[in-house]
């Protein structure tokens, strides 16, 4: 049974989605949701922050 064009379309969306990591704050609500249920998890501006701080926060020269 060959695969529908509109479902290939969403699965090669999605992976490339994830492959940029511009699903990273959908992977953030859902990990929340399973993990921390009492927690309220951050606002999408908030969590683009602090994971831009998490990523550049730490960099430093190689020599």
């Amino acid at each position: 049974m060959p695969i529908e064009i509109p479902k290939l379309l969403k699965a090669i969306w999605r992976f490339a989605r994830e492959l940029s990591g511009d699903d990273a704050y959908e992977r953030y609500l859902r990990h929340c949701a399973q993990k921390h249920p009492h927690q309220t998890p951050l606002c999408r501006k908030s969590f683009f922050r602090q994971e831009q701080e998490r990523k550049w926060s730490g960099v430093n020269q190689c020599c």
